[in-house]
């Protein structure tokens, strides 16, 4: 069976996107607590949280359908669409152009959050769809997913942390 569908050889890959992805979502907690106050007091901020925390844990989440003993290829793609397709659904609301700060130009918004938004759900889908198909390049598609992950969420961190102090 070919790496690209086998969540056998991607295990080594799974718990390692699990720690990273606690420990990132775990200094976001921390960030959001330090800067609660001020965060609750605009507009825009809580959904900047919203869209950090979804994206630093959604590898989290796919991760451990990987790491599940056994499970058929069946079951990893449909799990992998449907993390993908919730993931979209939650980002593209926190995310939707009605929310965009009216400081912010058109292209830093799409540069984060949006564009790490869609790279992350849309290569989970891909993902999901290619497990299930044996096409696309199946599992192959994860690793952009987290990258998407750990830059859309950092970036959204910093923000929370840094910026909003400014």
């Amino acid at each position: 069976m070919s790496a690209a569908v086998d969540t056998t050889q991607w295990s080594d890959f799974g718990v390692a996107v699990i720690g990273a992805s606690a420990a990132l979502a775990g200094l976001l907690v921390v960030a959001v607590s330090i800067n609660i106050q001020p965060i609750l007091a605009n507009d825009t901020l809580p959904r900047r949280v919203i869209v950090a925390l979804v994206s630093l844990t959604t590898p989290l989440v796919f991760s451990v359908v990987l790491l599940i003993p056994e499970t058929p290829a069946s079951v990893v793609g449909s799990s992998l669409l449907a993390i993908g397709l919730v993931c979209g659904a939650i980002l593209g609301l926190a995310t939707w152009p009605s929310s965009r700060p009216t400081e912010r130009t058109l292209a830093e918004w799409l540069i984060a959050p949006v564009m790490p938004a869609v790279l992350l759900s849309g290569s989970i889908v891909l993902a999901g769809v290619g497990v299930l198909t044996g096409s696309l390049g199946g599992l192959y598609w994860l690793p952009v997913a987290v990258i998407a992950s750990v830059v859309g969420g950092l970036a959204q961190a910093w923000v929370l942390l840094i910026e909003i102090l400014r």
